[in-house]
């Protein structure tokens, strides 16, 4: 059993030249006993942004704080607290923000997509 505050999390700088101002702190993985997958806390700070990729892989997300955009499916959705998606497989993704506070976002990826 895994108890905790996404407070106590390590954060992990996102190191890529097409990131900025953007965090990961993993909150239950494998080494917690789920195997197959991987829930991390995604910050990104005012102004920032994750890079625009896509992978093999889906992932799910839900807007803990904050306000931002995604762009999916090549357009820009508005996203906010209370916020999900469900990203496919391949498809072309990055999330920003656009408010002046954090944005802060699970992502639940398979252990596959977690580096």
């Amino acid at each position: 059993m895994t108890i905790g505050h996404m407070n106590d999390l390590e954060s992990i700088e996102m190191n890529h030249p097409e990131v900025k101002e953007a965090l990961m702190k993993v909150a239950i993985s494998p080494k917690n006993g789920w195997e197959g997958h991987v829930m991390r806390i995604m910050e990104v700070g005012p102004g920032g942004f994750t890079p625009k990729h896509n992978h093999p892989w889906p992932h799910i997300n839900y807007v803990i704080e904050g306000n931002g955009s995604l762009l999916l499916d090549g357009k820009e959705q508005t996203i906010k607290s209370g916020s999900y998606a469900f990203v496919p497989p391949g498809e072309l993704h990055q999330f920003k923000n656009t408010g002046d506070k954090t944005l802060k976002f699970i992502c639940i990826v398979p252990k596959e997509g977690h580096q």
